[in-house]
């Protein structure tokens, strides 16, 4: 017997587990495909409609599709409402039946949620490398465009390619855990919304990658990956930086990543659209040398600024995430900067009240000759502070100043107040003086940290000495 179906066949639109970006709370879902019967019709009406997945009540009534030439259909679904998750459902009404329960057949779409879309974005700690156990399950209501073009329930790994249509970022090895499944948990616990996660990152990946003033190659596939989710999202995460922190790309970074964000939102349509990033963890690996020590400070500089001087950029630290091999964030780390992304966006972006920046450099004064004992000294303060600035461990060498005559011995540091850092120096400064913090290629472990949110402050490099 020939298998044929019969009914409404739905050949554009949503799939199984789709989230679809929602505008003002609500969505415009679009649908076509084609109609056939067994038996001749003097007339035929395609109908769709939504319901509630966990009860069947009807959230858009049936609509009536336009009916085309070739037996097509289409149809628009109006004010589908921020929520789910939902069920399409179509019919084919024959011969002016008024009961539309008992109409033919017509396929449906499951598992549909209308909520808020963020694309993944930059290389191998954006695309999810951590190794080991760690209790992250999946949640209905958030869910994954994976390289195979078919939307799913969000699990771990997320880069991983089976099926992948999308070569330009096909992993070498199989990827680990992710942070952004913890990202979305919190974002739909605090706004309600389903969250949709659009995988775009490749281990390894520069920015010129990223760049359309650049190779772009990765940003022409990114493009490619949302418009199939429908076009428009509500906004990035991105986690990048380690592959540009060599001569020539660390110090050009912070222009070649505002150039970038300029370019993605006008390719979206979103003149606005929010960058959540994050400044670099550590790489923990052997030989380090000043030129590699400088060019990450460079980069985490530029990643700090960026957040302070490009509307609608937010960083957070990774510098305390633990690792599970010499650059890659574990899956304890990636909870833990999954949730703090989190925060920054409920925070930047849905209007919540969250404190969500870290500690961050704003002045630093030097004194020749201190009160107490003439001890020179730089007193540094910080703003963003949301409780008190404390230390968790020995004093160790977060900081590190440099004038005229080279580099500066400190003698300690200590918390002088709130929100403030004393270092006392075991010389006076020559000339014009800069101070860095946790700018290495593996800086110091025990930071100071706001008693708030426990967060340590964003590293810094070069800032001036007043």
């Amino acid at each position: 017997m020939e298998n044929k179906q019969i009914g409404v066949i739905v050949e554009q639109g949503p799939r199984d587990w789709a989230i679809v970006q929602q505008r003002n709370g609500s969505a415009v879902i679009g649908l076509s495909g084609k109609w056939r019967t067994d038996e001749p019709a003097r007339e035929a009406q395609a109908y769709a409609r939504v319901v509630r997945e966990e009860s069947a009540e009807t959230v858009v009534d049936w609509t009536k599709a336009e009916m085309t030439d070739d037996r097509g259909w289409r149809v628009v679904l109006d004010n589908v409402p921020s929520g789910g998750l939902y069920r399409i459902e179509t019919c084919l009404r024959i011969d002016g039946n008024p009961a539309l329960e008992w109409a033919v057949r017509g396929d449906m779409i499951h598992h549909v949620g209308v909520g808020d879309l963020w694309i993944i974005a930059g290389q191998s700690n954006a695309a999810g490398y951590g190794k080991g156990p760690i209790n992250d399950p999946p949640e209905l209501g958030i869910h994954l465009l994976r390289n195979s073009g078919r939307w799913d329930l969000a699990s771990h790994p997320f880069n991983e390619s089976t099926n992948t249509l999308h070569i330009e970022n096909r992993e070498t090895a199989n990827p680990g855990h992710s942070p952004f499944l913890a990202f979305a948990k919190l974002l739909k616990r605090e706004t309600g919304y389903p969250i949709g996660l659009v995988q775009t990152a490749l281990g390894g990946s520069p920015l010129r990658a990223w760049n359309p003033g650049e190779d772009g190659t990765l940003y022409r596939n990114m493009l490619n990956i949302v418009r199939s989710a429908g076009g428009s999202a509500r906004g990035v995460v991105w986690y990048q930086g380690c592959s540009d922190c060599y001569p020539g790309d660390s110090e050009s970074y912070g222009e070649r990543f505002r150039k970038m964000v300029e370019q993605w939102r006008a390719d979206l349509g979103d003149s606005e659209l929010p960058f959540a990033t994050v400044q670099l963890n550590r790489y923990t690996g052997s030989d380090t040398t000043e030129e590699d020590d400088r060019g990450w400070g460079l980069v985490r500089e530029h990643q700090r600024v960026a957040a302070r001087d490009i509307p609608g950029v937010t960083v957070v630290p990774a510098i305390d995430s633990p690792l599970s091999d010499e650059i890659h964030n574990s899956p304890a780390g990636n909870l833990l900067i999954g949730e703090r992304m989190a925060r920054a966006v409920l925070a930047s972006v849905y209007g919540k009240d969250v404190h969500f920046r870290a500690p961050e450099i704003a002045g630093a004064r030097y004194d020749a000759s201190s009160e107490d004992d003439g001890t020179p000294v730089v007193e540094l303060t910080y703003d963003h502070v949301g409780g008190y600035l404390l230390t968790i461990g020995p004093n160790q060498p977060v900081f590190t100043i440099e004038d005229e005559a080279g580099r500066a011995e400190i003698a300690a540091w200590s918390i002088s107040a709130r929100s403030a850092i004393r270092i006392a120096l075991k010389r006076p400064l020559q000339g014009r003086a800069f101070i860095h913090a946790g700018f290495e290629r593996n800086p110091a472990a025990y930071y100071p940290l706001d008693s708030l949110t426990y967060m340590p402050p964003l590293s810094f490099y070069r800032f001036p000495i007043g």
